[in-house]
């Protein structure tokens, strides 16, 4: 359900914790838990007497930390030979010592391998455990500062998410920082993130103790005790099992510092959460700014106006972000989908619209997201949408999406040469997809070639 705002302007809160759910989707945790793992985090930073900036900073170093996470997806699959998604949501659980390590590959590792591979893996992973861990954290941690900072935010914020996986005993990754030396915003978030995961999988009573375990190990012992006194009441669970907490959320940074989002911004937010979608898989690197060029080129040579091709220009980078919630053994897959497998990658334009839906000001590219393989003859997907019901920008969305996956290389083919492409998009012309947007696609496609044989 979309949470309520001026539809003619957005708050960066608003915003970032909506977006905060498609990072939910990458690493295998229920819905709302970068969310709760906020509200935790800034009542803790609340007890911590932090100030108004400091704790500004807090909020969206916690709605953020695992924005770097999609680039480690593949990785994670082509190691442990295993569904990413599943795998980055156990491990949440693990404290990492290595009896508790391995009992973990034993039960996640190369789950669909022969008996003698699957025991090769998980020798093979247990004994370069260090290295790996290093490997993926470094990758998570310097990825997801660089978009933290693409999108503006502080250098306390990059600080916070670099220093995420850092403990309080200086046996953390990726630089192993000890105490004080680790970021106060990291040392907060690592803890909110810990307390989310056991509270929604074993109760409040586990989340509490768990926290209290890792004192002085993980965690800062005055980061804990804070914890403990501002989860000593009812109201502050009833808070957490609220499911308006979005809303609540939103209020809290507010209560700091109301930001609202410019036309610029918001294309800068856009164009850096298409990186964290489009980092999923070696596949899909670039692939939502080519759509996204793709699809203004179209719109272009239709005449849109310069504010219509804009929003456009967001749906279209922003058309897959609900691809974080599908594993990359499926969109990796060299071979056939199985129909099961199928399913789960037609679910991904219900949850991108159901993110962007989240913001209220983002109907139109809420729209496209769930639409884009949306077909005239009602053969797409999700709803089997039929023409009368496909708006033009999904129909624009739908033509660049297909044309560049085309154009691209694929883990079952490889790439296709354009008038391979333009051919195949003419034979789905009026069946599946709009006639005019193709015209107006080849179009600019000769258009951009004679001015770059000019150049």
């Amino acid at each position: 359900m979309a949470v309520m705002s001026n539809p003619n302007s957005v708050q960066l809160a608003e915003l970032v914790s909506a977006l905060s759910y498609a990072l939910d989707l990458t690493e295998g945790q229920p819905a709302g838990h970068n969310v709760r793992a906020c509200w935790i985090g800034v009542q803790v930073g609340i007890e911590l007497g932090l100030s108004r900036a400091a704790l500004s900073d807090l909020y969206y170093t916690v709605l953020l930390k695992d924005v770097g996470c999609s680039s480690n997806a593949a990785r994670i699959c082509q190691l442990y030979v295993t569904d990413d998604l599943r795998f980055k949501g156990e491990s949440r659980k693990l404290d990492h010592s290595a009896p508790q390590f391995l009992r973990f590959l034993l039960a996640n590792a190369g789950m669909k391998q022969s008996m003698a591979d699957r025991f090769k893996t998980i020798v093979e992973t247990a004994l370069a455990t260090g290295t790996i861990t290093r490997e993926l954290t470094e990758t998570r941690c310097h990825r997801g500062a660089d978009i933290a900072r693409r999108m503006r935010f502080s250098p306390a914020v990059t600080m916070g998410i670099v220093d995420l996986d850092e403990k309080w005993n200086g046996k953390g990754m990726p630089e192993r920082k000890r105490g004080a030396d680790i970021s106060i915003l990291a040392r907060i978030a690592l803890l909110a993130q810990v307390a989310d995961v056991f509270y929604m999988s074993e109760g409040r009573d586990k989340a509490v103790a768990e926290i209290r375990r890792r004192s002085g190990s993980w965690f800062d012992p005055a980061v804990v005790d804070a914890f403990i006194t501002a989860t000593g009441g009812d109201e502050f669970w009833r808070a957490l099992a609220d499911p308006q907490l979005q809303q609540r959320v939103i209020e809290l940074e507010t209560l700091q510092e109301s930001r609202v989002v410019d036309e610029d911004y918001l294309d800068d937010i856009a164009a850096a959460f298409a990186q964290v979608v489009d980092a999923k898989t070696e596949f899909t690197a670039g692939h939502s700014d080519r759509v996204a060029i793709f699809s203004d080129l179209i719109a272009s040579e239709l005449g849109l106006n310069p504010a219509h091709r804009r929003k456009l220009r967001r749906a279209a980078l922003l058309h897959d972000i609900g691809k974080l919630g599908v594993s990359n053994a499926i969109l990796e897959k060299p071979g056939r989908l199985t129909d099961a497998e199928f399913d789960e990658v037609k679910r991904h334009p219900g949850l991108g619209e159901l993110i962007l839906s989240r913001v209220a000001a983002f109907g139109d590219l809420a729209e496209v997201a769930g639409a884009h393989h949306e077909r005239l003859d009602g053969a797409g997907y999700p709803r089997g949408l039929k023409a009368e019901a496909i708006g033009l920008d999904s129909r624009i969305v739908a033509v660049a999406d297909i044309f560049d996956a085309l154009t691209a290389d694929r883990p079952y083919r490889k790439a296709m040469t354009v008038p391979e492409s333009l051919a195949i998009l003419d034979g789905m012309s009026e069946r599946a997809l709009d006639s005019t947007c193709i015209a107006a696609l080849k179009r600019g496609l000769v258009q951009l070639d004679a001015e770059s044989r000019a150049a």
